[in-house]
């Protein structure tokens, strides 16, 4: 159980950030479930959360913008006391074919999800330094590890995460910090319904277990390295991708 812990979970409104956030607070853990647009979302996931008697709240910020995460980290710290799990699960895709793809998506997208998983660790692990203990997991993806056509900003983003991850972990490992990335493969979320069916039925067949994820999947997998039970593993990828990348 995360009893008295303090969780922050970017991009939580719905997905893979909503179904962990549910998860960290069904073990007890306070959820401050972050997200940038859309607040009926994140407002509907905190109700779940309170309605099951779990203690959560919305907070908005856009994880591109340093101040703007610097401020949404003091007043958590203000109000709570402490920062315990840091989830970098928001993430947004602008995808096109590399000769297509214009400055501006390439930079919107590694903005959000590595400058974003950035600016979070940078201030969180201030405090989790002070308190000299603090899980940290980042959301990669299965193309981080293995590249994509047309995903040229965000595999790139991706694999810095990956990057990112194993270069902090070395860092904090003294301070009683872990920090480790889980990589999802192609999970049953708002993203991938957009998808083309020949495209579904082409990523099917990559898939060695013949299904999707599901958010749940890889919620199991972050709560497992907030956990004590995985207090000595740090700087590493936990694929869950249905054996996809071998």
């Amino acid at each position: 159980m995360l009893n008295k812990k303090v969780a922050l979970v970017t991009g939580a409104g719905r997905g893979i950030g909503r179904e962990t956030a549910l998860q960290l607070a069904r073990q007890n853990a306070t959820v401050i479930v972050n997200y940038n647009g859309n607040k009926a979302a994140a407002e509907e996931t905190v109700r779940i959360i309170t309605e099951a008697g779990g203690t959560a709240e919305c907070m908005q910020c856009s994880v591109a913008d340093y101040t703007a995460v610097e401020q949404m980290v003091k007043t958590i710290i203000e109000k709570y006391g402490s920062i315990d799990i840091l989830v970098n699960n928001a993430g947004i895709t602008k995808d096109n074919l590399l000769i297509g793809m214009s400055e501006k998506d390439f930079d919107d997208v590694l903005d959000t999800n590595l400058k974003g998983a950035f600016n979070c660790i940078r201030h969180a692990a201030r405090q989790m330094i002070k308190q000299r203990n603090g899980r940290i997991i980042n959301i990669t993806s299965v193309v981080g590890l293995s590249g994509n056509a047309g995903q040229a900003n965000y595999a790139a983003s991706k694999a810095g995460i990956i990057g990112l991850t194993k270069s902090v972990a070395r860092e904090l490992a003294t301070r009683g910090i872990t920090v480790n990335a889980v990589a999802p493969g192609y999970v049953d979320t708002d993203m991938t319904k957009v998808l083309k069916e020949p495209v579904k039925e082409a990523v099917m067949q990559q898939i060695p277990m013949k299904r999707m994820g599901r958010p749940e999947d890889i919620a199991d997998a972050v709560i497992f390295l907030a956990s004590d039970r995985a207090s000595y593993i740090t700087g590493q990828v936990l694929s869950v991708d249905g054996g996809m990348h071998m």
